[in-house]
């Protein structure tokens, strides 16, 4: 079996650490996160950007949304530590496009 193309990430809460993932589910959550994503405040917390972007995901990728939560918040911390997403100082948090 071949090896699956990897890319490396970010996270926001350890910078310069950098992981390496599946490129092709990165880049599939990147494209669903993006699309669920509100432009501005309040955004998404936690909970809602978890179902926002199950209807969006590949069922060959991840079958019935198994282990989807995982690669939102790693998609999400890195956008965010790239400056497209932005997490707002609210209770529960939120995050948005920038």
């Amino acid at each position: 079996m071949a090896k699956r193309k990897q890319i490396a990430v970010e996270n926001v809460n350890c910078p310069g650490k950098l992981v390496n993932v599946d490129a092709e589910k990165y880049a599939e959550m990147k494209r669903a996160l993006l699309s669920v994503l509100p432009k501005s405040q309040p955004g998404l917390n936690q909970a809602e950007m978890f179902a926002a972007v199950k209807p969006f995901l590949p069922q060959e990728l991840w079958p019935n949304g198994e282990k989807s939560g995982w690669w939102v918040k790693t998609v999400q911390l890195d956008l965010e530590a790239k400056g497209l997403v932005v997490r707002t100082k609210t209770k529960p948090l939120t995050w948005h496009l920038t």
